[in-house]
């Protein structure tokens, strides 16, 4: 309701907030449990208070709102969708893809397992073969598989995802030590870029792919997301470093 009708935007901001959160998390670490000890977590609970006193304000406000436009929560939510509950259900089967909650923790536990072990074998094979070659594959190399992924039944879509974010994430760690032979005195530096600002445009890009949607469609950005890996290719213009022998 507060979003005027652009939900995907409306939830994109709160995954930019969810990233925030994330990204501070470490900074109030630094300041204030390192320096007074694990009990100082405590004094968090006043941000849960402060949030608890926003979220009364708002049902107040939420409860306003519905009183008056003269309809009920459940009158609303029934006004807001003029498909039959066939269409619903059919509809909501293919956005969880028809299996049930401990299925779908399952597959988020394969894909994230496959983003660990890729990390792991990303950081191996650079320290090897190199790491601008790494990371020309683990982005490139991705992009037949997301290519094809919007065309996929339910099995061979897990299948494909779980194998693009185990190449994804073999580049992380290369990125960042590559970045750091690139600027061998700058290592704080280094790391606040890619820890800090990168995840932060991470989330813009959550926003702006948000904004798109209410102005295209869902199906739309899930096709051109698939299209990003190709941009992989300007790795192909990263110089060649050597690696100390040290």
């Amino acid at each position: 309701i507060a979003s005027g009708g652009r939900k995907s935007l409306a939830q994109s901001i709160f995954q930019v907030g969810g990233n925030g959160g994330s990204a501070i998390g470490p900074l109030l670490a630094a300041l204030i449990i390192i320096p007074y000890g694990q009990h100082a977590v405590g004094w968090f609970s006043i941000a849960a208070l402060l949030a608890s006193a926003i979220l009364v304000r708002v049902g107040y406000w939420y409860k306003l709102t519905l009183s008056q436009t003269g309809m009920s929560h459940r009158a609303q939510q029934t006004t807001s969708c003029n498909l039959s509950k066939k269409a619903i259900r059919n509809a909501l089967i293919i956005l969880v893809f028809g299996i049930t909650v401990q299925q779908s923790q399952l597959c988020l536990f394969a894909f994230l397992a496959a983003l660990a072990i890729g990390t792991l074998l990303g950081g191996f094979l650079g320290d090897r073969y190199g790491r601008k070659y790494v990371i020309l594959f683990s982005i490139l190399g991705a992009a037949p598989f997301t290519l094809v992924l919007p065309y996929l039944n339910l099995f061979w879509t897990l299948v494909i995802a779980i194998i693009i974010g185990f190449i994804i994430a073999s580049a992380f760690s290369a990125i960042l030590v590559y970045a750091t032979d690139l600027k061998p005195d700058k290592v704080g530096m280094i790391s606040g870029i890619f820890f800090g600002l990168m995840f932060g445009l991470g989330g813009i890009g959550s926003a702006f792919f948000g904004w798109l949607a209410d102005e295209t469609s869902i199906e739309f950005i899930f096709k051109v997301s698939t299209l990003l890996p190709l941009l992989g290719i300007i790795a192909g213009f990263l110089p060649n470093i050597k690696p100390s022998n040290r």
